[in-house]
């Protein structure tokens, strides 16, 4: 195949480019919003969808953000590749500060900001697939309530955030391919008349 690589990347390898980037987080940053500008749809229905997976990805629901991000673009009818894209907003580098910053609010929310993080080393034992929710709701609970707030305000900010960006990007392109056109035309013209 043309596009393959010629030697197999190890399990460690793909690991790591998984967590690190193969080149520098400013070329991924700028591939990856290059992603999202190029979707073809409206800017309003990408902002929308890309708002959806940026709110998704603040709850803690691990393996369910892409879901969560289809069904709330599905909702309120944004584009659905830009859903996707947007749970990339949560990503190893980020989750630590989001985890913490739900729960912290989730227990200012519930009035128990004093409370300390449970010790879950002693129940952290063979019963715990029998009482896994039991085990994990006190965490839990503070986090998915605490996601509320956070993934609103997350939504509403990358929401105006990608409506100015897309907008510009397909004004912009739109204005290119005008003058191209008007040159082909010319040029054509041209010669013709020759």
């Amino acid at each position: 195949m043309i596009f393959k690589r010629r030697d197999k990347p190890t399990r460690i390898e793909r690991i790591r480019v998984t967590v690190w980037p193969r080149h520098s987080w400013s070329r991924s940053f700028k591939y990856f919003s290059k992603r999202v500008l190029r979707l073809s749809a409206s800017p309003r229905k990408i902002a929308i969808g890309f708002a959806a997976g940026a709110a998704a990805s603040f709850t803690p629901l691990i393996g369910f953000h892409f879901i969560l991000s289809f069904f709330l673009a599905y909702v309120l009818r944004g584009n659905l590749l830009a859903a996707a894209l947007g749970t990339a907003v949560g990503n190893p580098l980020t989750f630590p500060f989001i985890w913490a910053s739900t729960y912290k609010l989730g227990l200012y929310i519930l009035d128990r900001e004093d409370r300390p993080l449970p010790d879950l080393s002693q129940k952290l034992d063979h019963s715990m697939l029998s009482q896994s929710l039991d085990t994990i709701w006190p965490i839990l609970k503070p986090m998915l309530i605490g996601s509320v707030p956070l993934a609103l305000a997350s939504g509403i900010f990358f929401y105006f955030v990608v409506l100015a960006s897309v907008s510009t990007y397909q004004k912009a392109r739109e204005h290119r391919f005008r003058l191209k056109r008007k040159l082909s035309a010319k040029t054509r013209k041209s010669s013709n008349n020759k």
